[in-house]
């Protein structure tokens, strides 16, 4: 599978804005926000997703809310196939089923539509965000996935905080593809 040279990993890590003390103090947080609007980095990272998972015969793309929806929508469109939001609990319009993930306080909810996947048991869908940082939602979304009747074959994310151990904790449902690491 294709992956990014050096070269062009540190192009994308340098369109991609640090914010400090964002959402609070001591977060460094990363703003994806200027890779969207470089369009030179967005085609970049586009081309190579749509090379990457061409000959993978994905029926679907999942998308997390709300970042994971613009890359999804985008990769879904290049490739041809489905997109499918997992959202927050309570924005999709029609029936939905859920899964509950631990927060650092408490406990959210993440939702897909009960027919996500049209009746297709066994679609196969590539999962996709923009970062991987504890790894509970994406877990939980892989969860919902099989719930309604699709394979996650894999889960790729612009970004993965690796010290906080998130995609370490999701390789045991699903491989995972990180383009860039934040050590």
């Amino acid at each position: 599978m294709q992956t990014l040279t050096q070269e062009q990993k540190d192009f994308l890590m340098a369109s991609i804005r640090d914010i400090p003390d964002f959402p609070k103090p001591g977060i460094l947080f990363k703003d994806i926000t200027t890779l969207l609007n470089n369009p030179k980095a967005f085609n970049l990272l586009m081309e190579h997703l749509a090379a990457r998972y061409c000959d993978m015969d994905l029926d679907y793309i999942a998308g997390i809310e709300s970042r994971g929806f613009i890359f999804g929508a985008a990769l879904a469109a290049k490739l041809g196939i489905g997109f499918v939001p997992i959202r927050k609990k309570g924005k999709l319009p029609a029936a939905t089923i859920a899964e509950k993930y631990a927060l650092e306080y408490g406990v959210d909810e993440v939702e897909i539509h009960i027919d996500a996947f049209r009746g297709n048991k066994g679609a196969r869908v590539l999962l996709i965000d923009d970062l991987i940082a504890t790894g509970g939602t994406a877990e939980a979304t892989v969860r919902l996935i099989k719930d309604a009747g699709g394979e996650c074959v894999e889960a790729v994310f612009l970004l993965e905080l690796a010290f906080l151990e998130g995609a370490d904790k999701l390789r045991h449902a699903v491989p995972i593809y990180s383009i860039l690491k934040v050590h």
